[in-house]
């Protein structure tokens, strides 16, 4: 078999298997595409199931030049991903990425923002528009629910549980969980649901899709970050902005007024502590005034 039959098997076992997302899957294959391009290019003709040690390094040591440690960190866990299916298969004995040392990256605190930031950024809103009630139901519902950019477009309408104060969420690995929503946040999707969804043309398949385009259709994820963006440059907010910065500051907002961890990582959805504590970012004034206001002998 050919390196094209081998990744197609894989990402045929990270789908029905894992049950991984295809953004995810997309990504692993994307570290698989680079390897082979770097056997192309050197004119290595070789398969997944004979190549070695010393040809892997020599890959892991031309991208070292055109990637930072974070990158090629994330390359070489893919790569390894790959390799342990096909020992899982049977189609191999070993990993050629076993005694490959992952480069040290440390910890990356995530850009936040001020809740000042965020009024600003939804006062910019133009309401006048049917796109403006849409948008302003939008950035309420990451910033309110903390949601992923893919959650927040795949979000249905049979996912509300409005009456009981929770939505509920498909994650990574099309794992559910409930997230509560305010009274607040409900309202502004409420508006949206009966002032402008109501009116559009909503094509088969998407009935159930809460945020849709102007054509009826689920929106993109790419068209999330343009509303976001183009909302910072209107309040010149000079910041590297996206999605996921309102889902860290919703971490972030929630920890600094009191919120213990452990209900965060469960609303965030993540597996463990340790991706929660990465994801909030805390400033060293906060710490302080947490010591002195608990700490017994402040």
């Amino acid at each position: 078999m050919n390196w094209n039959t081998y990744i197609k098997s894989y990402q045929s076992y990270l789908k029905i298997e894992r049950g991984l997302s295809k953004n995810t899957i997309e990504n692993y294959s994307f570290d698989i595409d680079r390897l082979c391009l770097f056997l192309s290019t050197n004119e290595i003709e070789v398969s997944p199931v004979q190549i070695g040690e010393e040809t892997v390094q020599q890959f892991i040591y031309s991208i070292s030049k055109e990637v930072n440690p974070r990158s090629q960190a994330r390359i070489i866990s893919g790569l390894k991903s790959f390799f342990s299916y096909l020992i899982f298969e049977d189609y191999r004995t070993d990993n050629p990425l076993e005694l490959i040392e992952t480069p040290k990256t440390g910890r990356k605190l995530p850009d936040t923002l001020s809740v000042e930031e965020i009024d600003n950024l939804i006062a910019a809103i133009d309401l006048t528009t049917n796109e403006g009630e849409r948008n302003r139901a939008i950035l309420e519902t990451l910033y309110g629910c903390g949601l992923r950019v893919s959650e927040l477009v795949t979000l249905k309408i049979s996912d509300l549980f409005f009456e009981e104060g929770f939505i509920k969420i498909t994650g990574k690995g099309n794992k559910q969980r409930f997230v509560p929503i305010s009274d607040l946040t409900q309202k502004f999707i409420q508006i949206y649901r009966n002032t402008i969804r109501t009116h559009l043309t909503i094509q088969k398949g998407f009935e159930d899709t809460l945020f849709l385009n102007r054509r009826g259709k689920q929106l993109t994820r790419a068209m999330i970050f343009t509303i976001i963006k183009n909302l910072a440059l209107q309040i010149n907010l000079y910041k590297t902005i996206s999605p996921h910065t309102l889902r860290h500051s919703f971490a972030t907002h929630l920890l600094e007024n009191g919120a213990d961890l452990r209900s965060i990582q469960l609303m965030l959805g993540h597996e463990s502590i340790t991706t929660t504590e990465i994801y909030v970012h805390l400033d060293r004034k906060f710490l302080a005034e947490v010591l002195t206001t608990f700490h017994p002998r402040k």
